[in-house]
């Protein structure tokens, strides 16, 4: 966290990291000219494939964009499968599907995540190429989508989606470590679209989506309660995410008084870290509850979130996949 506090500005700290910021983004340019002038080939796929991504490291709320969209599309008609890298999975084999009851240990906790929202055919593996090949191979799937990868070039894709935080955006605009990006701001110039999580600076004319909570659900028992119960008392507040800040402020926009126990993204969860000395609700994201389900007692609750679009994303993304002579 204090990390990315210095990633959203320039002090002294940030100054000493600096060299390794250029040398990363020589790094950076030097591989995308690889693929630009055909040293390194990328993987034509016989589907589209639409990649959910970012520049910046950290959580931007890509997965919940990508259960929104692979939910659209099949409601539309699409046969969508997803993609991801199964981030600190522990599998000794890969490509591998994953399924609603699979250990988000060995595959990655939002891979589980995304089979238990979607339902839809989900492969993970570090090469995305091979994961989509097996995808396809075991599924009827007519569209793919990548959670996360932008930076995954062997993979040749059909539509580009940056995610961008709108409070946090770009940081410092340093590439890393100095900074948040892992390519340089002008890499934004060539994504088919842009979209913020949050209002963004300019509402009326960007497109962003907004995350919207309305219930609690109980680990043990799958009890449904209205967010509100919980208003006006105070919980602890359990994110394991790229940005637990955003689940503490979500919980606070409904009166919730969080205690805040913040995580490093992927968090392996043992008992004691739900464990407290006072005998509150846990409230927690759905993308910990995936590993914490043996874990916790009877008051151990997570808040599952929606995505509200904003702006004409979703019918310019529809018009894309028109153009090319698909649904």
């Amino acid at each position: 966290m204090a990390l990315q506090d210095d990633w959203q500005t320039r002090n002294w700290r940030v100054g000493l990291l600096y060299p390794l910021s250029c040398l990363f983004r020589l790094i950076v340019w030097i591989r995308r000219l690889c693929y630009d002038i055909g040293l390194l080939r990328q993987v034509q796929l016989p589907v589209p494939v639409i990649i959910i991504g970012n520049v910046t490291v950290g959580g931007t709320g890509k997965t919940p964009l990508t259960i929104y969209l692979a939910n659209t599309l099949r409601d539309l008609g699409y046969h969508p499968g997803i993609i991801s890298r199964g981030y600190k999975g522990t599998s000794k084999t890969w490509p591998r599907s994953v399924h609603k009851g699979s250990d988000p240990y060995e595959v990655g906790d939002e891979p589980v995540l995304l089979a238990q929202r979607t339902g839809c055919p989900v492969v993970v593996g570090p090469n995305r190429v091979a994961a989509a090949q097996l995808l396809l191979t075991e599924y009827p799937c007519d569209i793919l989508l990548s959670d996360d990868g932008m930076q995954h070039y062997r993979l040749a894709r059909t539509l580009e989606v940056a995610v961008l935080d709108a409070k946090r955006r770009l940081g410092n605009r340093l590439l890393l470590p100095a900074g948040p990006l892992r390519e340089p701001p002008s890499r934004l110039d060539t994504a088919d679209f842009q979209i913020y999580n949050g209002v963004p600076e300019r509402p009326e004319t960007e497109d962003y989506f907004t995350l919207v909570a309305e219930e609690a659900v109980n680990l043990g028992t799958e009890e449904k309660r209205p967010l509100t119960d919980f208003s006006e008392r105070e919980v602890y507040a359990i994110a394991g995410i790229g940005h637990p800040p955003r689940f503490f402020d979500l919980l606070r926009q409904y009166g919730v008084m969080p205690q805040e126990r913040a995580f490093a993204d992927h968090h392996y969860y043992r008992e004691a870290d739900l464990m407290f000395d006072r005998k509150l609700p846990i409230l927690m994201t759905e993308k910990d509850a995936v590993k914490c389900r043996d874990l916790a007692d009877g008051n151990a609750w997570y808040v599952p979130v929606e995505v509200k679009l904003h702006g004409h994303f979703l019918d310019k993304l529809l018009a894309r996949l028109s153009d090319l002579g698909n649904k």
